[in-house]
């Protein structure tokens, strides 16, 4: 038979076939490499593809290190006899050097040998002999959809890896309050607005070696995995230096250093509410830093009411004059603080352009306390989301600390 390759060793495109590789299945071209020495079996192989009427950029290597060369293409149609390889061993060689689909085409006719070939990763076996138009035709299509769909599946579960492995180490990240006090009540709560664990909201409570109580709810501006790293970032810091005994009125003033320091752009500010619970648990500062002002909860004694802001300070990382002044609160002897983030305030109501705002919240809170939910932040979050109409867009913390009282 005479040699129907073009003087460079590669055939001719069938049918017309030309341009970039495309999905089969939508009827694109097929990039094909036949991998076969002998030159009648190769005229064979092409007369088979005019036949199946199947378009193919077709091109030919006589060995297989031809062919680790020319393995940008969709599918390899393999002789197991070839003059630098025979049998299976071609096979696992071109796999391992990244073929992608791969039919094997040979003279030989022992089932073994197939089933063999297509446990070591062939997509199929043909004996030459036995092979048609029609058959080689839906043997390469289905070879092409099966590695795809392979390729697509160890993609999604390389995704579902990474994010299960992102949301373990964003777990991870949120704190744990560190109370020693069981009579002190302490309730926290967070929803992440971007997909994922962890957003640019961020709370903690500890408790001092004294006895002294501190708690933050802080909210970092802008959305996305750099607000919520600058959020972690800033909570471990404020943690460490609580737990390193650092003066409460030195912690807004280091916080801002640490977020000068961390921050990606410079208009980035993080907004931020502090409480410090003193000893005896009667004496309650609070810091305000840009953020907005907590509630006093009354549980069936009158309403819930705003702290007051008279102290009110800039937020942390805006470039003017102001510092960071504790207001004393008039607590009484049995009291909740509840601090949250702009979350809750900004959610829109059952998809109108209506917010819930801080009326709405304290409504929302004094609901949640006369129905006497057992826990109260989870209550308010759960409001919140059903008057929004399902999960809120924004970062949501929210943290209640709260004192019963003399002991009966």
């Amino acid at each position: 038979m005479t040699d129907s390759t073009t003087p460079d060793g590669v055939l001719p495109s069938w049918p017309h076939g030309t341009g970039d590789p495309t999905d089969p299945a939508d009827g694109g071209v097929i990039a094909l490499l036949l991998v076969e020495d002998d030159d009648g079996d190769a005229l064979l192989v092409e007369e088979h593809l005019a036949d199946a009427g199947l378009a193919v950029r077709l091109e030919r290597a006589r060995t297989l290190d031809e062919a680790t060369a020319l393995l940008d293409v969709d599918c390899v149609l393999l002789d197991l006899g070839l003059p630098d390889s025979v049998g299976l061993g071609a096979l696992e060689r071109l796999l391992a050097a990244g073929a992608p689909a791969v039919v094997v085409l040979t003279g030989r006719t022992d089932t073994e040998t197939g089933l063999r070939a297509v446990a070591a990763g062939a997509q199929d076996y043909l004996v030459k002999g036995e092979v048609d138009g029609e058959l080689l035709g839906r043997s390469v299509r289905y070879a092409v959809q099966r590695r795809r769909l392979q390729a697509v599946d160890r993609a999604l579960y390389r995704s579902m890896v990474r994010a299960e492995e992102t949301v373990r180490f964003e777990s991870a990240l949120l704190p744990r309050p560190s109370v020693r006090d069981d009579r002190l009540e302490v309730r926290v709560g967070y929803r992440a607005g971007r997909d994922g664990v962890l957003g640019g909201d961020f709370y903690d409570v500890v408790e001092r070696p004294d006895g002294s109580v501190l708690a933050i709810v802080g909210d970092v501006c802008g959305h996305g995995p750099d607000e919520a790293a600058l959020g972690a970032v800033l909570r471990t810091a404020w943690r460490t230096l609580v737990l390193a005994d650092t003066p409460t009125a030195d912690l807004l003033p280091l916080l801002e250093r640490v977020l000068v320091s961390e921050r990606a752009r410079e208009e980035v500010f993080t907004t931020m509410a502090m409480l410090e619970v003193g000893v005896d648990r009667a004496a309650v500062d609070l810091y305000l830093a840009g953020h907005p002002v907590p509630f006093l909860l009354r549980d069936g004694d009158g309403r819930s009411q705003l702290l007051p802001t008279d102290r009110r300070g800039r937020a942390l990382g805006i470039p003017v004059d102001g510092t960071w002044q504790p207001r004393r609160l008039d607590v009484g002897p049995r009291w909740r603080l509840m601090m949250y983030t702009d979350g809750l305030l900004e959610a829109t109501v059952d998809g109108t352009h209506e917010r819930v705002g801080k009326e709405g919240l304290l409504e929302v809170v004094d609901g949640a306390l006369a129905s006497g939910a057992e826990d109260v932040v989870e209550e308010v979050l759960h409001e919140v989301r059903r008057r929004h109409g399902g999960e809120l867009v924004d970062d949501t913390a929210v943290v209640v600390v709260g004192w019963p009282g003399a002991a009966a």
